[in-house]
């Protein structure tokens, strides 16, 4: 049985004044970042810097990325609710149906990582990743042109705003699902919490995306998820990299137009396209 889930969604931009470098006074708009603290059985857990587009995703992919909770039936609600903090601050409040074994000692430890609007990872997880398996999938280059150009032409907050990331979620060619965030681990959270709602699962076809570099947190996250095939506009960290080698995904950064760089598992990028040299 699926938890119940809130829609709470917040506003993702908000107008404001600004001087400009010819002392002429514009409106634009900028990502309306706020804090979310999330509780699990009325304990506090952890305090998520978001734009709260989708809130109960990001908290459900939360808990499933941090290894949590091992199914999406073991809670039973997820409450949003963004006036009801101390200090302008949304409160999620989780209710699972058993509660979560040794929470306290599976959460002291927690690691700070590099995060864009801080993310944090607790220490137990890297002791757990070769248990994580992929599946044997591949990436054509046409394949992958295709991606990056549908990312090109998607609508967006950073288009807008500015300052945010996304992330998105790609069958074969398909974009499944397209969401920003302050930080590249909440949209990837939000994208897990949207998978284990739709009972989506994923497969040979499936490739993750990214603006954002591909780190540590992101190369585990993109495992535990089951994707192989990971693209990121930006570029790889050395434990991003030798992550990715240990857990055997494709990871391809510097992705922007028809320039990528392949670091890791090329075994995988079939290549179909010919290219000029001009």
């Amino acid at each position: 049985m699926l938890p119940r889930l809130t829609q709470a969604q917040a506003s993702l931009t908000r107008e404001v004044q600004v001087i400009n470098e010819h002392g002429v006074q514009d409106t634009i708009s900028i990502p309306a970042e706020r804090p979310l603290t999330v509780y699990v059985d009325k304990r506090e857990l952890v305090t998520l810097m978001t734009l709260g587009a989708h809130p109960e995703w990001l908290v459900l992919g939360y808990l499933r990325n941090q290894r949590l909770v091992s199914s999406a039936d073991e809670i039973e609600s997820i409450t949003v609710d963004w006036d009801a903090g101390d200090d302008g601050a949304g409160v999620a409040a989780v209710k699972t149906r058993h509660g979560v074994d040794d929470m306290q000692a599976r959460t002291e430890h927690r690691v700070v990582t590099t995060g864009c609007g801080q993310g944090s990872i607790f220490g137990g997880l890297m002791d757990e990743i070769d248990a994580l398996t992929v599946p044997n999938a591949t990436i054509t280059q046409s394949r992958l042109y295709a991606l990056l150009n549908a990312i090109r032409v998607q609508e967006s907050t950073y288009k807008s705003a500015g300052s945010v990331h996304g992330c998105a979620l790609f069958a074969g060619e398909r974009m499944q699902l397209f969401v920003e965030d302050v930080g590249r681990h909440n949209a990837i959270d939000t994208i897990a919490g949207w998978m284990w709602m739709q009972g989506i699962q994923a497969d040979q076809d499936s490739i993750f995306y990214t603006t954002g570099r591909l780190t540590s947190e992101m190369v585990m996250k993109s495992a535990q998820m089951g994707v192989a095939i990971v693209v990121s506009r930006s570029g790889i960290t050395q434990m991003g990299f030798d992550l990715a080698q240990r857990l055997s995904l494709c990871t391809i950064g510097r992705a922007t137009n028809k320039h990528f760089l392949c670091y890791t598992q090329s075994e995988r990028l079939v290549f179909d396209v010919k290219q000029s040299y001009d």
